[in-house]
């Protein structure tokens, strides 16, 4: 995984920005909101359900307590561990569990 792909996946979800912040980091936003950021800590970092926190986290798993982010749900992926198709899946989770906290005004606004 690169992160050229985090980026067009990301990218290809509904009302989805992208700025860079934080020491060089893709920081992807949807409402204004976080979703996802590529880069801090040397990977991919993004909201989960407390179901896919467990299961990233545990032992075995391929992800770790992302730093900064873990008390709010977030898991950290290195690049080399991931494949495209499950990154994919992480990502758009990630985008409609922060879209599903937007107000419903401002996710008809973003036409989500």
């Amino acid at each position: 995984m690169t992160r050229e792909e985090v980026e067009a996946i990301a990218l290809g979800l509904p009302a989805t920005t992208k700025i860079v912040q934080w020491g060089g980091s893709d920081v992807y936003k949807v409402g204004g909101k976080v979703f996802a950021i590529c880069g801090l800590g040397g990977g991919l970092s993004f909201k989960v359900s407390e179901i896919g926190f467990m299961v990233l986290t545990d032992e075995g798993g391929p992800g770790r307590q992302a730093p900064y982010l873990a008390k709010g749900g977030w898991v950290s992926v290195d690049f080399e561990e991931v494949e495209a198709q499950d990154a994919e899946g992480w990502i758009a989770t990630a985008h409609e569990l922060i879209a599903a906290k937007l107000t419903r005004k401002a996710r008809a606004e973003l036409g989500l």
